[in-house]
């Protein structure tokens, strides 16, 4: 793809960025070479705009190692090492490495981004398919993930977390912000949250789910220890914690929501360690099987929702 001033104000660009295109990159130019440019000249945004609006390439960079100001490229980025990057990195399809992923600002890719190392970006990361960590993923900002996200460490993201995917956390999720997820959560570890947290399928967490406004599932829910939320606890079929199962001051706690009332027996089981206060829905059946004291006789059902 080459590049005129005639194809690029068909885009409609603003008036500051066509001036200083028209005057530092030539007509004929190459698509990667006109990115190249803006970005040695220090218009990473405008690269980023660029690329936007004309799409990936089939191109693959491949080098032993990545260290630059900032990156944007239109096709897949391969690095054998690790890749730092001050500000932004930038691509039109994959990013994959076999070290580490760092980047000041922000973290794109079009496609996957796979990693054998961490990833860190101080700003946001945001991914058009999976987005793969053998060790953790930390963001200062959001985390967009179209596909899955997939870390064997701890996951930690200080605004939102958006995964139209699954999440499959090694270790401890902590996320500040809302976190919604189109298919299933599993966390190793614990669960801490700050706002809402909303999944379309099912909830597995190895220790404690904490700190969150509302708990909402498709599926069940299913935490080694406790469950406490600030807000209401909802899921589509059963609860169990090896704890206590406590939503906030003044909600309740809802199981078998996606289920018929006659199924609750088998499709709607609450499991803790005590009858769950605010209980409005789902047949308590007392202590977790995950433990080994289960009182069967202590079953209660709660009466059918007005």
């Amino acid at each position: 793809m080459e590049f005129t001033k005639k194809f690029l104000r068909a885009k409609s660009p603003c008036a500051d960025g066509f001036r200083w295109f028209s005057r530092h990159v030539e007509d004929g130019t190459g698509y990667q070479e006109a990115l190249d440019t803006l970005v040695n000249a220090g218009r990473v945004e405008d690269a980023c705009w660029l690329l936007a609006q004309f799409g990936p390439t089939s191109a693959v960079l491949v080098v032993d190692a990545l260290e630059a100001e900032a990156i944007v490229f239109a096709g897949t980025v391969e690095v054998r090492g690790s890749i730092d990057v001050a500000t932004v990195i930038q691509a039109g399809r994959s990013i994959r490495a076999g070290g580490g992923l760092r980047a000041g600002r922000a973290i794109v890719a079009g496609e996957d981004i796979r990693v054998a190392g961490g990833i860190i970006s101080q700003g946001t990361l945001q991914a058009g398919g999976d987005v793969r960590a053998d060790w953790g993923v930390e963001a200062e900002g959001s985390i967009t993930c179209a596909g899955d996200l997939r870390a064997g460490w701890d996951v930690v993201c200080h605004g939102a977390l958006q995964l139209k995917g699954g999440g499959f956390v090694g270790q401890d999720l902590l996320a500040h912000g809302l976190v919604e997820c189109g298919k299933g959560l599993r966390v190793g570890g614990h669960l801490t949250g700050a706002e809402s947290l909303r999944v379309g399928q099912g909830i597995v967490v190895g220790g404690a789910i904490t700190g969150v406004a509302h708990l909402e599932a498709g599926w069940g829910i299913k935490a080694g220890e406790c469950i406490h939320t600030q807000g209401a606890i909802k899921a589509g079929e059963s609860l169990c914690a090896g704890g206590e199962i406590c939503a906030g001051p003044g909600y309740g706690v809802y199981a078998g929501l996606n289920v018929q009332q006659e199924t609750w027996e088998a499709s709607a089981q609450v499991w803790s360690r005590e009858r769950p206060e605010g209980l409005r829905s789902g047949m308590w059946l007392g202590a977790s099987p995950l433990h080994p004291e289960i009182d069967r006789s202590r079953a209660c059902a709660m009466p059918s929702r007005q």
